[in-house]
């Protein structure tokens, strides 16, 4: 079991490369679908369950410029897996080349204590956390946007930022009263 590193491989020309990891594959692929459609950058879309990826491809696996955890809040199962998964990160990646993306939260089944567990363990790793919904078309439009937005950054295709900036300007932050009860 090897930790993954984000610079243990030299960048492609023009290319950018993101590992999709969620554990019930809802949303997945047809947010990888809409990603691969971009024609501006030619964009590797890497899809996993769970980390630690398999040993057998390591060599002729891409650098992988963006890690994204899709969360549905819906399962305790889905942020449980993320949590598990990001031991085998290496700590280079928590500077700006990892992001949370967090479908259902307007679904009145998920209790608050879910979203607030999912917005404290982002804050604590400095970074960015996206809404999405995944219902829609547009909805999967709007994700797929906003990951490319973040991707062509952390994979250095805009002049002039870095990824760690912008995950500093992205980056989730907890309010101080979060552990207080609410007056519902």
């Amino acid at each position: 079991m090897s930790l993954l590193k984000p610079f243990s491989k030299l960048p492609g020309l023009n290319t950018a490369s993101i590992l999709l990891v969620e554990s019930e594959e809802q949303f997945q692929q047809s947010l990888a679908d809409a990603l691969v459609e971009e024609t501006a950058v030619s964009v590797y879309v890497r899809l996993a369950k769970s980390l630690p990826l398999p040993k057998e491809n390591e060599e002729s696996r891409p650098r992988l410029d963006l890690v994204v955890f899709i969360i549905n809040l819906t399962s305790e199962l889905s942020f449980h897996s993320a949590v598990a998964s990001l031991k085998h990160l290496d700590p280079g990646y928590f500077l700006g080349k990892v992001c949370f993306m967090v479908t259902n939260a307007r679904t009145a089944s998920v209790p608050t204590e879910r979203l607030d567990a999912v917005r404290k363990l982002v804050a604590s790793l400095h970074c960015p956390l996206i809404f999405a919904e995944d219902q829609t078309p547009d909805g999967v439009t709007n994700a797929t946007e906003r990951l490319l937005t973040i991707l062509k950054v952390a994979a250095g295709l805009v002049p002039m930022a870095t990824a760690l900036y912008l995950s500093n300007l992205t980056r989730c932050t907890v309010p101080p009263d979060i552990d207080q009860p609410s007056f519902d």
